[in-house]
């Protein structure tokens, strides 16, 4: 199968082509000027140079192609840069769709995230709009709504590896985050980790199976892990102990808010709001596609070590 893919050069992405690689694909990926070296040579892969807010590059990597992927997503804005939840999680999500109409790709794979339903922040937004517009579409789509993803992070940014230096490497207290007044639980909002190679292989299984099409897949890890209890395992599997320390939204929120612009502070305002409400699985999308998660564990953290 002939793949265009947009987004292919990010975290996700580099597992994404090394897995279809691997089956046998073969892969037309959109790469910006200057991004072609992250990209693996060994896989069957055709650059095209180009941008998501160029119709014709879109054209240019999905002509020819059976199927069509959009990975593309931020966790930060930058204004200035262009750079928006917007423009890149809702438009060019919407025009890669629109050129693989126009081509007759009919096959559509787009990575959503999980626990957006709230569309309580722009990040939320965006992602559910995208969506919404797929469904409408007419394309033979897939949606792929994973927790928050680990994995050795090939010098990208990682769920795991950016806790890691923003809370555990800092000399301060770890921040267990909790709504309201008292500390009662602090830090006891779950997420669901899953591992960077299952959701590259959730990607691969779909394309082939005809059943996936028209499915949304919740993709999580076998096991809901609390803030805390994360940030226990990161800290072990850097050889470290951490102090935490209850942290209230409360006070927190507006300083966040404040730091958004600043790519150093660690987290921005929407970012708490989502953490607070937890990211889990209500729906098992792996077993749905025939395949079993790996779990969030010192073996699967390992790659944490290299980077003490």
């Amino acid at each position: 199968m002939k793949i265009g893919i947009i987004g292919g050069t990010g975290f996700v992405g580099t597992y994404l082509v090394d897995k279809l690689g691997s089956d046998g694909h073969q892969i037309r990926l959109l790469t910006r000027p200057g991004s072609e070296d992250k990209v693996n040579r060994e896989a069957s892969v055709e650059l095209i140079s180009g941008d998501v807010a160029d119709d014709a590059a879109v054209r240019d990597c999905f002509s020819g192609c059976d199927a069509a992927i959009y990975l593309i997503g931020i966790l930060r804005e930058d204004p200035k840069a262009g750079i928006s939840f917007d423009a890149l999680q809702r438009r060019g999500a919407e025009r890669a769709m629109a050129v693989a109409d126009q081509l007759g790709v009919r096959r559509f794979l787009l990575m959503s995230a999980n626990a957006i339903d709230a569309a309580a922040t722009p990040y939320q937004t965006s992602k559910l709009q995208a969506e919404e517009t797929l469904k409408t579409s007419g394309l033979e789509w897939t949606i792929f709504r994973p927790s928050v993803i680990f994995g050795d992070p090939r010098g990208r940014m990682e769920f795991c590896s950016q806790l890691k230096a923003e809370l555990i490497d800092s000399p301060l207290p770890a921040p267990l985050f909790y709504e309201g007044l008292l500390p009662s639980n602090a830090g006891g909002f779950e997420l669901g980790p899953v591992h960077v190679e299952d959701v590259a292989a959730a990607f691969a299984a779909a394309l082939s199976q005809p059943e996936s099409i028209r499915q949304t897949f919740e993709l999580c890890g076998p096991q809901a892990w609390s803030w805390k209890e994360i940030l226990k395992a990161i800290a072990a599997a850097s050889g470290k102990s951490k102090l935490m320390l209850p942290a209230p939204a409360l006070l927190i929120a507006p300083v966040a808010g404040l730091m958004d612009r600043f790519s150093w502070f660690p987290v921005t305002r929407d970012q708490l709001i989502m953490l607070l409400a937890g990211n889990t699985c209500a729906d098992d999308g792996f077993a749905r596609l025939g395949l079993s998660p790996r779990p969030f564990d010192q073996t699967s953290l390992a790659y944490l070590a290299a980077s003490r």
